[in-house]
């Protein structure tokens, strides 16, 4: 359930932010547009709204700023404590996409960025699934993450990477769980969710979901 990954954020949180400002050249191409990809989220959640995967609260404090209702859940003790000292009105819980603390009864919104693909695609899967279940009807999944049209564009990236040396950026590529917008789209539709994609820089993805009757 991407607790796997943990021992990575554990190293990786102090200098989180500098990785999104595109400090780091294996992965500028992964947050090019970052703040435009937050703000759009943004711009699609509404009413209370439940952040998984806080990390180091770059999101949650858009959110917080449009005056949006916001529950974060984060499994990493070192992510939800850099996200507690930059927000310290935020509420955020331990957990994770499949296993997390009771939420609010009137979650309308359920967001996520950069986060999703650290679940297998049967465990995307069952969490699309129980989010199902959370939501009302027209309530709504706004992610931004990376995913591929297409398992030969996934490789693609990873060749890519690795001709320019960016052996970080490859391993993480094939480590992770990255997926293709065919199974996304199945994924949701299966739980009657009416989705959309718009591509937002070379490897990530806004994924806007709207649960049906």
């Amino acid at each position: 359930m991407g607790r796997e990954f943990l021992d990575i954020f554990t190293d990786w949180a102090d200098t989180y932010d500098d990785s999104v400002a595109g400090d780091d050249p294996q992965y500028a191409a992964v947050f090019a547009n970052y703040d435009d990809i937050l703000t759009e989220v943004v711009r699609h959640a509404s009413g209370t709204v439940v952040e998984f995967g806080v990390g180091t609260g770059n999101l949650a404090a858009k959110l917080l700023e449009k005056g949006s209702e916001v529950v974060g859940v984060e499994p990493s003790n070192e992510m939800r404590s850099i996200a507690a000292a930059k927000l310290p009105e935020l509420t955020v819980q331990e957990g994770d996409f499949l296993d997390y603390p009771s939420l609010p009864a009137d979650v309308e919104t359920i967001v996520s960025t950069y986060a999703f693909h650290h679940l297998t695609d049967e465990e995307k899967d069952l969490a699309i699934k129980q989010f199902s279940g959370l939501l009302p009807t027209e309530g709504k999944i706004i992610f931004g993450d990376t995913i591929f049209q297409s398992e030969a564009h996934k490789q693609k990236a990873i060749d890519d990477a690795k001709k320019k040396g960016f052996t970080d950026l490859a391993e993480d590529l094939e480590r992770e769980y990255y997926t293709t917008i065919p199974v996304i789209q199945t994924i949701f539709n299966t739980h009657k969710f009416d989705v959309t994609f718009k591509q937002m820089n070379d490897f990530v993805w806004l994924i806007k979901a709207e649960r049906m009757k």
